[in-house]
């Protein structure tokens, strides 16, 4: 028994033609040593906020497990904040970074409290400004002015939602998390 695709055509008994095949010699322009622009095409740098993942979190009932990064992102890999979710109080954003698994980058949603550090960055990786175009972001409102005030907004915000979450749960003994291993 033959297995069929289903959207496969159909078998024909007709006799397929061929082109007939001649002897003369294909002949094609001179390849020349100039490159076809005489400028080296650059993509223009937009400005993102750029992060750091927490190097420890903590984890489980109260706090008291730790685990490194997270579950898509190695602790101490640098994001890139495309969006942010202002009408939830910036608890949530989306970023673009290196897998932990694969290396490639990703884009995902994270929580606000995982990520310290941040600051504005001029981005001229191509691969980072493909995704961040998919979300609509343009030279147009991701300016510099803008990228400083919400790494500011952000940098004030973290901290703060890493102790509400936590609010009432001792540390554990010893803890690794970012707020412990932080200067005061």
């Amino acid at each position: 028994m033959t297995e069929r695709h289903v959207d496969a055509e159909p078998v024909t008994a007709e006799p397929v033609t061929a082109e007939p095949v001649t002897a003369e010699p294909v002949t094609a322009e001179p390849v020349t040593a100039e490159p076809v622009t005489a400028e080296p095409v650059t993509a223009e740098a937009l400005w993102l906020v750029a992060a750091n993942v927490v190097r420890w979190r903590r984890y489980g009932d109260g706090g008291q497990q730790l685990r490194p990064g997270t579950k898509s992102y190695r602790g101490g890999s640098k994001v890139h904040v495309v969006t942010t979710y202002g009408g939830m109080a910036h608890q949530e954003l989306t970023t673009i970074g290196r897998g932990r698994h694969t290396g490639a980058y990703i884009t995902i949603d994270m929580a606000t409290r995982n990520l310290h550090t941040f600051r504005p960055v001029a981005v001229y990786s191509p691969a980072v400004l493909r995704r961040a175009a998919v979300f609509g972001v343009d030279g147009s409102w991701a300016t510099r002015e803008y990228a400083e005030e919400l790494a500011a907004l952000l940098g004030r915000l973290a901290p703060r939602y890493r102790e509400e979450h936590w609010r009432g749960a001792p540390h554990p003994v010893p803890c690794r998390c970012h707020d412990c291993l932080s200067p005061a």
